[in-house]
């Protein structure tokens, strides 16, 4: 599963329900009823990097599946009509209580992220987030624990989720 393309997953053109929806080319898929072309793109998601004055990251405890236990970073999926950077800020929000005072992009990855036995292809937007008051943290929503790890103390093999691993590896290289 995969190596295959998620469209592969979809049988029925979502517009107007025929079974007549077709490979298009490796991107899309068509429907020969209505005509409606469907291009199946990654999902944006965002992921907060918050360093205190100690030089610490703020790290979760993944509270839920996938990957429930292991570390995280406080983000999640951007809702239509928000941009990445509202969106990094809401889910620190929810997550962590704390407020984003700033955000600055640092980088994107590629990530597939499991949910409800669905495959969902994101691109996950990395913000190094300023917040109001580091102290004010506080474990909420799918966040089962919050940690400050020196960065000096990071391991990216115990971060859960792909994308984060590989964040965390360039975000040390980019502290350097």
């Amino acid at each position: 599963m995969a190596n295959k393309h998620p469209l592969s997953q979809f049988h029925f053109c979502p517009k107007c329900g025929s079974p007549h929806f077709v490979e298009h080319n490796e991107k899309s898929k068509h429907c020969e009823n209505c005509g409606f072309t469907y291009y199946f793109n990654p999902s944006a998601a965002t992921v907060a990097v918050i360093i205190n004055e100690q030089k610490e990251l703020l790290v979760c405890r993944r509270g839920k599946e996938p990957a429930k236990g292991t570390l995280d970073l406080p983000g999640g999926f951007s809702d239509c009509f928000e941009t990445s950077e509202e969106g990094v800020a809401r889910e620190v929000k929810e997550e962590t209580g704390l407020n984003v005072t700033h955000t600055e992009f640092l980088f994107s990855l590629p990530n597939t992220y499991l949910y409800s036995d669905f495959l969902v292809h994101t691109i996950d937007f990395f913000f190094r987030c300023a917040v109001s008051d580091y102290k004010e943290a506080h474990a909420m929503d799918d966040a089962a624990e919050l940690q400050w790890i020196p960065l000096s103390d990071l391991r990216p093999e115990l971060f859960g989720l792909e994308s984060v691993r590989k964040g965390i590896t360039k975000l040390l290289h980019l502290l350097k």
